[in-house]
């Protein structure tokens, strides 16, 4: 279980790391066959926001639809992908948003390969947010 400081929660966070402009942050994408990852980082320009509002720690939240399979299949997939990231907390900038978007092989994904792929994900968007 991810501590609730570092949940995305509202359909406007998310919306805000999927499709969000004019905010001063940057806006990254890296994708494989299993996992998009989107991410929010904080930006440096004049649009930024302040830190007052900018949230302190790294949040995330995952997209398991039901593409990726029945309910069943969905939760253990969003539950083995929460396990995952939380050893990627440490690596995020502070005030970053990252959204994990589970694409439909995921749900037959060993643990291993979600690893795998979360990790690239992970490191693409940082490496292009540099």
């Amino acid at each position: 279980m991810l501590p609730r400081r570092h949940r995305l929660t509202s359909g406007q966070d998310f919306r805000s790391v999927l499709r969000g402009r004019g905010d001063g942050r940057r806006r990254r994408r890296a994708g494989n066959r299993l996992l998009v990852v989107h991410a929010s980082l904080p930006g440096t320009g004049p649009d930024a926001e302040t830190s007052a509002s900018a949230p302190s720690c790294p949040r995330v939240g995952f997209v398991v639809s039901a593409a990726v399979g029945n309910s069943v299949v969905r939760h253990r997939t969003t539950r083995r992908l929460r396990a995952l990231v939380r050893r990627h907390l440490a690596d995020l900038p502070d005030g970053t948003d990252l959204v994990v978007r589970a694409l439909p092989v995921a749900g037959s994904a060993t643990s291993e390969q979600l690893a795998g792929a979360l990790d690239d994900g992970v490191r693409g968007v940082l490496a292009r947010g540099v």
